[in-house]
């Protein structure tokens, strides 16, 4: 049986299972949420698209092809055609009919079940109304105070932040050094998620004495990890270390 693989100190840094448990079970689905949920995580990662019918789904690529075979694209189909797209297992087999593209909902209620923090990428550009109807679906769930919410446009964080004033906020980064974030993300109270490979001691330790929060994504190399965790980084995004 896989499983994950076992870091032996964590220090104080919290674990973020990457697209759900996605080193062992199809990122992005609900069966993906719960291998994390039964598991030591602080956190489960997503990504949130919107249907052409205004429905919120979790994909990472903009299309479901690299996934199941057949390019359909959340922006352009409806929520009940995306339902139809059956994702292959891990094994390239299509002979599991849960592997299917999740809802907000879903994700949200998972979460709340396993006492799991939703870390939710918020894909590409979610306009200030898009923003309003995903805080809605996460209102019907009761679950406003378990998410953190990341992404790499600002500016929808700024829209986000203008329908939740005091919501936890990450900025995405990738290879560009993230010093260079540092004095927007403390005049607007959000905390970083950077590639790992652009951290070092000496900048996690500026961004930390700011107060901003520094996660990392996605480290699967037990040696890295051992080394941020070192550095103190807040959180640690994953595919398969626990």
């Amino acid at each position: 049986m896989k499983n994950t693989i076992k870091l032996a100190d964590h220090g104080h840094t919290l674990m973020v299972a990457h697209k759900g448990l996605s080193g062992i079970e199809q990122e992005n689905t609900c069966s993906a949420y719960v291998a994390a949920g039964n598991r030591s995580y602080f956190g489960i990662e997503t990504d949130v698209r919107m249907t052409s019918d205004g429905r919120y789904v979790l994909l990472h690529d903009r299309s479901t092809e690299r996934l199941s075979g057949a390019a359909v694209s959340p922006e352009s189909a409806t929520f009940e055609e995306l339902r139809r797209v059956r994702y292959k297992d891990r094994d390239g087999s299509f002979d599991r009919g849960d592997l299917i593209v999740p809802e907000l909902g879903e994700y949200v209620k998972i979460c709340k079940t396993y006492g799991k923090t939703c870390v939710l990428e918020l894909k590409d550009y979610f306009s200030e109304e898009m923003c309003r109807g995903l805080v809605d679906v996460i209102k019907e769930k009761d679950y406003l105070d378990g998410m953190i919410y990341i992404a790499f446009s600002f500016e929808t964080l700024l829209n986000l932040r203008r329908i939740l004033p005091g919501c936890t906020a990450q900025f995405l980064t990738g290879k560009q050094d993230p010093v260079a974030q540092i004095d927007r993300l403390v005049e607007n109270g959000f905390g970083i998620d950077a590639y790992w490979e652009t951290l070092t001691e000496e900048n996690v330790a500026l961004m930390r004495s700011k107060g901003i929060t520094v996660n990392c994504w996605t480290v699967d190399d037990p040696d890295a990890a051992a080394r941020l965790i070192g550095w103190g980084v807040d959180q640690l995004t994953t595919n398969i270390l626990e």
